[in-house]
């Protein structure tokens, strides 16, 4: 995308037309967890085809719009739906509704996703707050000419998550007895799922989780200065983990059971949440 710090203004203007407001914290809806953005009150709908500039989610699960509103008496821009690199989209297409967040004022940022877990003590289920990540597939989104608008050429991504609102989560979910747990998330560039060698290997360089998005994003949150929470739902045990197949059905459904808990963790992290 040419003009990318122009298309993102535009972006954000037809936004801000809509929901009349700038948002305290965006919220990025992965796999099944979309029934969060239900939660929001005094909502404002924009379906992602009305938008311009905006690709369109192709993956089941992904509702395809923005739901702006009320959620633990904070006010979000929460995303149903995201885009991924498998789907055919450039990168910059993948992180341009970061961009919009940053051109939007929004400087904090939630990020959600389902994932495959390969830390053998997680189950199907668990939550897991992403506490680094390993990008090494990730195709950057920063590559090109530096869109000064957002950020340094060379950010620093020692924090890419930042620990005190890793710690407010932890936190908040004692306060709603959710169990968390806390470890690393691997990007793979999908749509096919890993390989029980690849799973090993990302085993061995120290990864809790994997998954199809997600690390771009937050590449770009970090460029642009905007402050990261990630949470992920471990949807299924990772390749060569147990002894059968792997479905995007299974994901959709363990997601489904794991809603209750994810949608209480997530607005007493918000409600909690000083911006």
């Amino acid at each position: 995308m040419d003009n990318i710090f122009e298309k993102a203004k535009e972006t954000a203007g037809f936004i801000k037309d809509r929901i009349k407001d700038i948002p305290q914290i965006a919220i990025i809806l992965g796999s099944g967890l979309g029934p969060l953005a239900d939660e929001i009150e005094s909502k404002v709908e924009i379906d992602y085809k009305d938008i311009p500039n905006f690709p369109l989610t192709t993956v089941e699960g992904h509702a395809g719009k923005f739901v702006y509103g009320l959620l633990g008496n904070k006010k979000v821009l929460a995303m149903k739906g995201r885009f991924h690199h498998y789907e055919g989209y450039d990168v910059s297409q993948i992180v341009f509704p970061i961009r919009t967040f940053k051109v939007l004022g929004i400087n904090n940022l939630i990020v959600t996703n389902a994932s495959g877990g390969i830390n053998k003590a997680f189950k199907p289920g668990d939550l897991m707050i992403i506490k680094d990540h390993i990008s090494f597939f990730a195709p950057s989104p920063l590559r090109g000419r530096n869109i000064n608008e957002f950020g340094l050429r060379f950010p620093d991504m020692s924090k890419a998550y930042s620990p005190d609102l890793v710690e407010l989560c932890k936190k908040s979910a004692q306060k709603v007895g959710v169990d968390v747990k806390e470890g690393v998330y691997a990007f793979a560039q999908g749509p096919m799922y890993e390989t029980p060698a690849e799973i090993r290997a990302l085993g061995v360089l120290g990864a809790d989780a994997v998954g199809m998005s997600t690390v771009p994003e937050v590449i770009a949150a970090r460029h642009a200065n905007i402050n990261v929470l990630g949470i992920s739902c471990v949807t299924n045990m990772a390749a060569g983990i147990l002894d059968q197949p792997l479905c995007h059905e299974e994901v959709m459904r363990t997601a489904k059971e794991a809603e209750n808990n994810f949608t209480r963790l997530v607005k007493q992290v918000i409600s909690d949440w000083e911006v």
